[in-house]
């Protein structure tokens, strides 16, 4: 998840009572990587680890080696300094294992030793710095995990499960991760959340982080599940062209909101947008959403839906969230199907980069489809924008050219 070190901090504005809202800055430098401590040097990072304690560990610049980190781990009564390698790209500490980033890196060890001392256990917070639940607190956006009953799990990831719980009488859904080391990434899904507010977008409730390293991220609950299971499970007899214009437009408008505030998704496409028991299509998985222009890894990307630039030039933009937007569509009129049907993974990308374009799904209006098109041009400077697109949905339901 992150791919930078840069130190930054984010205005979030806090709800408030009546109309009165207040603007807090969260230190996501500290909420993105609690182990990292910057410019230290050897001594300082023992001084630091001590009294020992084995798998207490943190991650500082190398002193002597320039570009390079070092990961500090206490161990048996001792610390070790184990350097961490960046060659072509990539992090390293015995050139056998690489990592696209340190959260990876971090993640790794501590599921394994893995030739090191021992594996990591325990993260050593930045001196002078206040816990991700403290940073929480003070932005008005911590929960009290005494109030939240989890009451059955509704899905499992690679991280941890998603629950329906109940907090204060609210049904909610809860992502529950458990590892230490994971929940510091899904913090910083969590302090991007705290930022955006739009009907059409999956609403943040609240964040418990436990001293245990345990993150429950509280959202409101979306009764009928994914947009893509939504679909599959309905089909064309329950599915009006009214009903699938409707979730157009729900999504562009979460994706015009976005683009307005300089957040770019990434990570676009119908598994990851919500329906509420209103038939209301909500975006939501902001694991990858950053300010626009940054760099994002691309190992983990899915290629049907990335654009051919994101995954070639590892820059994204609201563009690429246009390109995947036009995927997303495809995937509402085709009632859930899994794009570039029949194709080869490996020759997806070849073909799009020589002009290829998927066809129109069975029943589609021509004047969607034409939308489709638009959204998969090569060239992103000639894509529209979400706002473009957004006022052409507007006109072809108010025409009812999708009938």
């Amino acid at each position: 998840f992150f791919t930078s070190l840069f130190r930054r901090r984010l205005w979030v504005v806090i709800r408030g009572s009546g109309s009165f809202c207040a603007a807090v800055k969260l230190k996501t430098d500290m909420l993105y990587e609690l182990w990292f401590h910057g410019k230290i040097t050897r001594e300082q990072a023992e001084r630091l680890l001590y009294p020992p304690e084995t798998g207490l560990f943190l991650v500082r610049e190398s002193t002597n080696y320039p570009g390079d980190y070092t990961l500090c781990v206490s161990c048996d009564g001792k610390v070790e300094h184990y350097r961490i390698i960046y060659h072509n790209g990539k992090l390293t500490i015995d050139e056998e294992e690489y990592f696209e980033n340190l959260m990876q890196l971090v993640e790794h060890y501590t599921k394994d030793a893995d030739g090191l001392c021992t594996r990591l256990i325990k993260p050593k917070l930045m001196e002078g710095t206040v816990a991700a639940q403290d940073e929480f607190s003070r932005s008005g956006w911590a929960l009290n995990r005494k109030e939240l009953k989890l009451l059955q799990t509704i899905g499992k990831g690679e991280f941890g499960d998603v629950m329906v719980g109940d907090y204060r009488g609210t049904k909610v859904a809860v992502k529950c991760i458990k590892n230490d080391a994971t929940a510091q990434a899904f913090v910083a899904e969590a302090s991007v959340m705290t930022q955006l507010r739009h009907n059409n977008l999956v609403q943040l409730l609240g964040v418990i982080v436990e001293e245990r390293g345990s993150l429950y991220i509280v959202t409101e609950y979306m009764a009928k599940g994914s947009l893509v299971d939504y679909l599959r499970s309905r089909g064309r007899t329950v599915l009006g062209g009214d009903c699938l214009l409707k979730f157009s437009l729900d999504v562009c408008e979460a994706m015009e909101y976005l683009e307005a505030n300089n957040f770019v998704h990434r990570d676009l496409a119908a598994r990851n947008v919500l329906v509420s028991d209103d038939n209301i299509a909500k975006v939501s998985d902001f694991g990858l959403t950053k300010e626009a222009s940054s760099i994002q890894d691309t190992a983990k990307l899915p290629v049907k839906w990335t654009s051919p630039e994101a995954l070639r030039e590892k820059r994204f933009s609201t563009k690429s969230d246009v390109w995947s937007y036009g995927i997303l569509l495809w995937e509402i009129y085709s009632f859930g199907r899994v794009p570039y049907p029949r194709i080869p993974l490996k020759e997806v990308v070849p073909r799009v980069e020589k002009g290829y374009k998927m066809d129109a799904p069975d029943g589609c209006p021509p004047v969607v489809y034409d939308l489709m098109k638009q959204c998969w041009t090569l060239d992103p400077v000639m894509r529209p924008s979400f706002r473009m697109l957004r006022e052409k949905l507007q006109h072809i339901r108010a025409k009812e050219l999708y009938l």
